[in-house]
């Protein structure tokens, strides 16, 4: 019984590094803007669905790097057209036009794509990869795909970190989201930090594209796993990196695990026809959260003095 819940166990971690990845983005904008993002979904699918369709034509690294210079296009479009003309604006009105663009860059990636299903080929190993094969009979089995998932996050959250905490421009990004006035006042381009980290989420948007595109295929459904980051934020916190990684640990984990052990206990005990449960986990999960500690594990407990 050990061995199978160890591999559901390492199962559900691989996953939540991938939720991570999108999380990261979501974390990005909030932490250098204090808008909450609700485009980033969609700023993944657009992302994967231009690496597909660029590598139909042309070789994967080179696809890779025009799908870069597009997301950096997005960014500045984004910022030009939109996000300058709502300089000071209530958190709200913000968070209504990421709305606007969602819907905006799910319908133009179809039109500009198309609307079938996508597959990226990265090239790498298809088989499994067994481990413990000496104390488990079988071993214990590791998508390689999800195991170069959790490589990849590992060191963007750690140039993240370091680029947040250490960096002058790192510094001029939370001077930004403590207070958008003040941080013109003192010179702070609003502008410019602005167009920078969301050309930032749109390459975090493309790296996860890429791994959920060649783990599922690029298909629109792609830009709903955006849903299934919300609790991981609940949990690691809006504004922390290291919680994003955290936060999508313990989804992914905890979804996988309750799947196969709860399940069995709710089909015997209330006569249920089981399964489903990892779709709704995750988010009964987060409920708890929000009622006891609601910045998160490594969010930033908000003070207001009166």
């Amino acid at each position: 019984m050990l061995g199978p819940v160890l591999e559901t166990l390492i199962g559900g971690l691989m996953t939540g590094v991938l939720y991570s990845l999108v999380a990261l983005g979501f974390v990005l904008i909030f932490k250098a803007s204090g808008v909450f993002n609700f485009a980033q979904g969609a700023m993944v699918l657009f992302a994967a669905l231009s690496l597909a369709r660029l590598s139909e034509f042309m070789p994967l690294v080179l696809a890779f790097a025009f799908s870069v210079l597009i997301m950096i296009a997005l960014a500045y479009a984004i910022e030009f057209l939109v996000l300058r003309h709502l300089v000071n604006q209530e958190g709200i009105i913000l968070f209504m036009a990421t709305l606007g663009i969602a819907y905006f860059l799910e319908g133009f990636g179809q039109t500009l794509w198309g609307s079938d299903i996508y597959k990226i080929g990265l090239g790498l190993p298809t088989n499994p990869i067994f481990i413990l094969e000496s104390v488990f009979p079988g071993g214990l089995l590791i998508d390689p795909v999800e195991l170069i998932a959790a490589i990849i996050c590992a060191v963007m959250v750690l140039v993240l970190a370091v680029f947040f905490q250490v960096t002058r421009v790192g510094r001029a990004l939370r001077a930004v989201a403590d207070d958008h006035q003040a941080a013109q006042s003192v010179g702070i381009p609003l502008n410019q930090i602005w167009l920078m980290v969301w050309a930032v989420s749109g390459l975090v948007a493309l790296v996860a594209g890429m791994m959920w595109g060649a783990k599922l295929g690029v298909q629109f459904s792609l830009s709903l796993i955006a849903l299934k980051a919300l609790p991981v934020l609940i949990l690691g916190g809006l504004t922390s990196i290291p919680g994003a990684i955290v936060g999508g640990l313990i989804i992914g984990a905890g979804e996988k695990l309750a799947e196969v052990l709860l399940a069995p206990v709710l089909i015997r005990t209330f006569d249920l026809a089981g399964g489903g449960i990892e779709n709704w986990f995750a988010y009964v999960l987060a409920l708890a959260f929000l009622l006891v500690r609601p910045q998160g594990l490594f969010g930033e407990r908000i003070i207001e003095r009166v």
